[in-house]
């Protein structure tokens, strides 16, 4: 399935994007430590939280077909650039998972996660550490 998508200039190294099925605009900033202002989320900032988003979208999936609260779900991650060359290193992700799991659920959601299709499309020397949290745990 494609999704069409477009980005105009807006200057001072400024993007808005437009996402043409919602109709939803987002607007990107280049960040401090590469000559913006930080003012929004820089486009590797949305590679992470994409990561994240996917993730946590594929776990509800499962456990919402499976009949399991969903309402304790939550990510954190942490986009991590290197310089030379300039380009995303490490993107760690924590995941909050729901209480009162049995190893095989655990197991089943941990495993949707890492199948994401942001996880799958992300370069493998990109280090995607992600620790899941469980509040009985």
């Amino acid at each position: 399935m494609a999704v069409k998508m477009s980005g105009r200039y807006a200057g001072q190294l400024k993007v808005e994007l437009h996402h043409e099925p919602s109709g939803m605009r987002l607007n990107t900033a280049a960040p401090v430590d590469n000559n913006g202002d930080g003012s929004s989320f820089s486009p590797t900032d949305l590679v992470a939280a994409a990561l994240g988003a996917c993730m946590l979208t594929i776990v509800a999936m499962v456990a919402e077909r499976d009949g399991l609260d969903t309402s304790a779900l939550a990510f954190e991650c942490e986009k991590q650039m290197q310089t030379s060359p300039r380009q995303i290193g490490a993107i760690p992700v924590r995941l909050m998972m729901p209480a009162g799991l049995s190893p095989e659920q655990k197991a089943k959601l941990e495993r949707a996660a890492l199948t994401c299709p942001v996880h799958r499309s992300l370069l493998p020397e990109i280090d995607k550490t992600v620790t899941f949290v469980y509040p009985d745990a």
